[in-house]
């Protein structure tokens, strides 16, 4: 059974977060970044973000796992219009990378996505750099709304 809400009787769901002011990035990110190679063509991209239902990709450099750029929804649109079969995720990817390690707070998550107009931060393990997922200005507004609720 899918979960239904409309305006008038909004989705009811619960947080196992804490309160905003106590919350980490940890907290709210979604764990796992689907990546794809620069030379991926952009209905490629597309089709993955169809696919998993999500709003970017995290474009990679082929030798390890670096990133390099992100594709982001607002990215496919703006070139929705170019042949998306010859169009790379190389030349797609607009959206500046943002990042901020899992153990930040949430209030410097939000201050990021402020400051830089991101709607989504890349999550990294504090002492490696390295990806561990993403966070977007949905799951920001879920702890917001419901953070130390059950």
């Amino acid at each position: 059974m899918s979960p239904i809400g409309t305006i008038r009787e909004p989705l009811q769901q619960s947080f196992l977060a804490p309160a905003f002011e106590d919350a980490t990035v940890l907290d709210a990110m979604r764990v796992g970044v689907v990546s794809c190679p620069p030379d991926t063509s952009l209905r490629e991209v597309a089709r993955v973000m169809a696919t998993y239902r999500i709003h970017c990709v995290l474009v990679t450099e082929v030798e390890g796992d670096k990133p390099w750029g992100l594709v982001s929804d607002i990215d496919v649109a703006a070139a929705a219009g170019a042949d998306v079969d010859r169009l790379t995720a190389r030349e797609a990817a607009r959206t500046e990378i943002v990042t901020v390690a899992a153990d930040a707070s949430m209030k410097l998550a939000a201050q990021l996505m402020a400051e830089r107009g991101a709607a989504h931060l890349v999550v990294v393990q504090p002492h490696s750099g390295h990806p561990v997922g993403v966070l977007s200005t949905l799951d920001l507004a879920g702890v917001l709304a419901c953070g130390g609720t059950v």
